[in-house]
């Protein structure tokens, strides 16, 4: 039994270890990285300026908060202060063409995903060009009334708190902190958007059972790399004296790149499982 279990590891670790490198997937983790940080602020401005309009008001701290709160510390707090600088510019109005802008870039991030994602599942995507990005942004647009509709939850959430308390004095023991239920929502947002784009952004079509294990990898895999390389800043790095006032976003790119790696490889044993077991099906025939 053990001999089997480890000639399966050996053989799906191979496969999909093996196809990362040969088919650029540390290029691919580049790709993503910078794609990711180039459309983190226009999606905050396309965001806020929607949400402004649609009379969200405290989109922009649960924004920051959805985004940032499963970063290491070290990484996202020199960031924060920048994007909520960024996010209190007052704009003129939803459609104008920065925004409108704003909303092409942050699409250009899905892009990216959908390219890694492609190239680790072995699929051609012959959908058309429109399409894709039609898609890239209803996501955009999705995220941000997800976002909004967190926000107006958060701010419901005291005084739900207090006209429930009157009747149960107890239920403060059970509610916790705002702040741990922002890092729980920040966490399932995390968790859902995995499950969204390894389901539906790349060609083809994949069943839960057979992206579960790349995205389980994925979280493991995210929460050891993120405290490894928090730790490794704290202690070792010297980014501030060489990169002075681009230390932050030096560090953050970094960190996405780590991300993106373990992302693409998340779906690269995804891709390596599913072949094994449609390999074994043949064989049964």
């Amino acid at each position: 039994m053990m001999r089997k279990l480890y000639g399966f590891l050996r053989r799906i670790l191979g496969d999909a270890l093996g196809h990362f490198s040969t088919d650029d997937g540390w290029a691919l983790a580049s790709h993503v990285a910078l794609s990711g940080i180039m459309a983190l602020f226009p999606f905050l401005i396309f965001a806020t300026a929607l949400a402004s309009f649609l009379g969200a008001s405290a989109f922009t701290e649960t924004a920051v908060h959805v985004v940032f709160d499963t970063w290491p510390e070290v990484i996202a707090n020199p960031i924060k202060q920048e994007v909520s600088n960024v996010l209190n510019v007052q704009r003129g109005g939803l459609l104008t063409i920065s925004v409108i802008a704003a909303a092409y870039f942050a699409s250009n991030g899905i892009e990216a995903l959908r390219v890694a994602l492609n190239r680790a599942y072995r699929v051609v995507d012959t959908r058309s060009i429109i399409y894709c990005r039609l898609q890239s942004l209803g996501y955009v647009i999705i995220a941000t009334i997800g976002i909004m509709a967190i926000s107006f939850l958060l701010v419901l959430a005291p005084l739900a708190m207090r006209i429930a308390s009157k009747w149960y004095p107890e239920i403060y023991l059970l509610s916790g902190t705002i702040s741990f239920w922002r890092y729980c929502i920040a966490s399932a947002v995390l968790i859902i958007g995995l499950l969204v784009v390894h389901l539906w952004l790349p060609a083809g079509h994949r069943r839960f059972v057979d992206i579960l294990p790349g995205i389980l990898l994925t979280l493991i895999a995210w929460t050891i790399g993120a405290t490894i390389f928090a730790s490794y800043l704290e202690t070792f790095a010297s980014y501030i004296s060489t990169y002075a006032g681009l230390a932050s976003i030096m560090a953050a790119i970094v960190f996405l790149y780590i991300i993106a790696a373990i992302f693409i490889i998340g779906a690269e044993i995804n891709a390596a499982i599913i072949i094994y077991r449609e390999g074994r099906v043949a064989r049964r025939l």
